[in-house]
């Protein structure tokens, strides 16, 4: 059995990005940060989201809180909650890792045929991914419902 292709090159891409990140973030500190610039959330929700366990998270999470880049606060109202919130420190490592993993990024695509069709592809990925994430949510809620019934 050969390997899936497709599959086979985003693994590809992926190490090759791991390969290249800064001292300033890892690729999973970067994708905990990014998740947190787009708004505040709770810990567990956090977790889901990146497909990570628990106990890695509250480690990547652990390093990310040293260094300033992100807050860990209760939630109001439940003490058992954890909301995370990430800082203008935080802010300014996405960007300069972002900016170096770009740089990684497009020394692949000038390679490619076509370039903006490359990046028109991820960004339909990227829609797909938030779509199927806001569809799992959905469907937990659902079943939390269904069950305090």
């Amino acid at each position: 059995m050969t390997a899936d292709i497709p599959t086979l090159t985003v693994t590809r891409l992926v190490r090759l990005l791991e390969n290249n990140s800064t001292n300033e973030l890892s690729l999973p500190q970067y994708r905990v940060l990014g998740v947190l610039s787009t708004g505040e959330e709770r810990a567990s929700q956090l977790a889901a989201r990146l497909s990570v366990a628990k106990p890695t998270l509250t480690a990547l999470v652990d390093s990310l809180v040293e260094r300033g880049y992100v807050i860990r606060e209760t939630a109001d109202g439940d003490r058992r909650a954890v909301r995370l919130s990430i800082t203008a420190t935080g802010r300014t490592a996405l960007r300069a890792t972002g900016a170096q993993l770009r740089t990684v990024l497009d020394e692949v695509l000038e390679r490619c045929a076509d370039p903006g069709a490359v990046l028109a592809a991820l960004e339909d990925l990227r829609l797909a991914l938030d779509l199927r994430w806001s569809e799992r949510v959905a469907e937990q809620a659902a079943v939390r419902r269904e069950v305090a019934r």
